[in-house]
């Protein structure tokens, strides 16, 4: 029988409220029991009266870090999938979050069909450790996102943010023109 033929709980764990209230209603529409929260805090409250099959965290929240609450996450329930997912990929943190009991990992923009495929994956896979350095983005993708990763932390000053990374402004410019790498 297939995940999505059998009603299945998952609790979302995101400070985006726009991406976790977008894949609330996704999973909602594909007959599993959503619920959603915006910390780490929060979670664990939800945790100890909702036991979800899966669990979605994000890596970068205020507060606690979603390395930390994967742990937490891990020990309240050792049989809960969990998956991180983050716009920040990179091999050194999908390694900790393995080693602190993440399932899998995904790179955001993550949509749940591809979420459920990942989870389907683990439920059937002998060894369903995702194969990092196969997995690991371009260096075009990993520029790109440490670029919005400065931008979002200036809080969308480019002149601030390209001080930081010690370019200049017109650099940035024409590198956040460009489309981002899709790998």
């Amino acid at each position: 029988m297939s995940t999505h033929d059998a009603i299945h709980s998952v609790l979302i764990v995101d400070d985006d409220e726009v991406f976790r209230s977008r894949l609330c209603r996704a999973f909602a529409q594909r007959n599993w029991e959503a619920r959603a929260v915006a910390d780490g805090e929060q979670a664990l409250a939800a945790v100890e009266t909702h036991d979800p099959d899966l669990a979605l965290v994000d890596l970068r929240m205020p507060g606690m870090s979603g390395l930390d609450l994967v742990e937490e996450l891990r020990a309240t329930n050792s049989s809960m999938t969990i998956i991180v997912l983050t716009g920040y990929g990179s091999i050194p943190t999908t390694i900790s979050a393995m080693k602190r009991g993440a399932d899998y990992y995904l790179s955001k923009p993550a949509d749940a069909d591809q979420i459920l495929t990942a989870y389907e994956k683990l439920q059937t896979s002998e060894d369903p450790v995702p194969n990092v350095l196969a997995e690991a983005p371009s260096l075009a993708r990993v520029e790109w996102e440490h670029l919005q990763r400065v931008i979002t932390d200036c809080g969308g000053n480019i002149s601030q943010a390209a001080r930081t990374l010690g370019i200049h402004r017109r650099s940035l410019q024409r590198k956040l023109s460009k489309y981002p790498p899709a790998r």
